[in-house]
């Protein structure tokens, strides 16, 4: 075999996955499709992730969270989820015996320079993986002795185990025979960042208005990310406002609750697609981050399911490794699906159930909608559950939307 482990996909999930057996003594080799300078300087593309701190402790640990700059990590210290036209807000803050914010929002692009920055600091060290970028994987195959990637100029790579992290429309996936569920909202997401004249105060909002949604990331205390989704069909209609128009359309769907805004840099947009794989293994061959489970971004899971996913084959995969075990064997694998599987599909299929109520403006769940809310601010165990899911640091046995 040319190495132990072949990873498809040099994206957060992919590099933090190497990061992780950079201690297991084995051979890994890294397949992306793009070129090292464009992992070094990743484009900004509008996106501000939301981590909880389990990711932080996770990325810390990989020594990137280090790389990303203070500047560049905006605290999260509360929530509120507004409904409709109704002032009414269902709110979570921090305890105050903590003393940290809920969590933690960063730019994808920094997470995604850092990520790689630390991956590419530790090339010269002989325990790192060695990357193979500007090489797509056109054929993905496993059989007994080990996987096998057929690389788009013809060359064929052989390792003892696969893992694909090569996004939610992962072909390896196809290739090898995993089925998934896949769901188009057939909703797209505009996302900018704004400037705006009454502070934050470091709060995020989540605003299902009617016709579609808001949110509010806070970033600088005059500042924000916003994103709104809408259908499809209406966001070019949003894209192609003059300026002027757009910041008074953004202060009229937030009922100027953060006073006169303004647009600071260009506008991005995606259609949202979820998509949940029914197994997270095969023969020699594992899913790790979206080719897993690709959420849709209300619940502002994806990345972090990433992250705790790759962190949880790789300890499974370490722990064989000890007891003198084949990394690569069905028991292994199955024990990181059953580790990882059971909190990802409650929160993907949650997410689901969110998004469909909450974008259902018909009366009977206008009505739902406010109850809901209205419930929810008044169960202490429920809100105490979702601050438990943002600030716990450790993998939970089971996880809360």
């Amino acid at each position: 075999m040319d190495y132990d482990i072949a990873i498809i996909g040099a994206g957060p999930a992919g590099l933090s996955f190497a990061l992780s057996l950079r201690d297991s003594g084995l051979k890994v080799a890294v397949v992306e499709k793009q070129t090292s300078e464009s992992l070094q300087n990743p484009a900004y593309d509008g996106r501000e992730i939301a981590l909880t701190h389990l990711s932080k402790r996770l990325m810390h640990q990989h020594g990137s969270w280090q790389r990303l700059g203070q500047d560049n990590i905006h605290p999260l210290k509360a929530a509120s989820v507004i409904n409709g036209t109704s002032d009414y807000r269902l709110h979570f803050d921090a305890p105050e015996h903590r003393q940290e914010p809920l969590g933690y929002l960063v730019s994808n692009q920094h997470i995604r320079r850092a990520i790689f920055a630390e991956f590419n600091a530790s090339q010269n060290d002989s325990r790192a993986a060695e990357l193979l970028a500007g090489q797509s994987v056109s054929r993905v195959h496993t059989d007994s002795n080990g996987g096998y990637l057929t690389l788009d100029d013809g060359k064929t790579i052989s390792a003892s185990m696969v893992v694909a992290a090569d996004t939610r429309f992962s072909t390896s996936r196809n290739q090898m025979g995993i089925a998934s569920d896949y769901n188009d909202y057939g909703r797209s997401a505009l996302l900018c960042v704004m400037n705006h004249e009454k502070p934050h105060q470091h709060t995020a909002l989540e605003c299902f208005l009617y016709g579609g949604t808001l949110a509010v990331l806070p970033l600088n205390e005059y500042q924000c990310s916003v994103v709104i989704t809408v259908n499809s069909a209406e966001v070019s209609e949003l894209l192609a406002m003059p300026e002027d128009a757009f910041n008074r359309e953004v202060e009229h769907r937030l009922g100027s609750r953060l006073g006169k805004m303004t647009q600071s840099g260009e506008r991005y947009h995606y259609p949202l697609v979820g998509v949940h794989a029914r197994r997270y293994q095969a023969n020699r061959f594992a899913l790790v981050g979206d080719s897993a489970v690709g959420m849709h971004p209300v619940t502002a899971h994806g990345f972090n399911l990433g992250l705790s996913g790759q962190d949880l084959l790789s300890t499974e995969m370490i722990k064989a490794i000890q007891q003198g075990r084949p990394f690569w064997d069905s028991r292994v694998l199955k024990a990181y699906e059953h580790r990882h599987m059971p909190n990802a599909r409650v929160l993907y299929h949650g997410t689901n159930t969110v998004v469909g109520l909450f974008t259902d403006d018909r009366l009977p769940a206008r009505v739902l909608r406010n109850a809901v809310l209205r419930i929810s601010n008044h169960l202490p165990p429920l809100k105490q559950a979702i601050r438990q899911k943002l600030m716990n640091r450790q993998h939970p046995a089971l996880r809360l939307f």
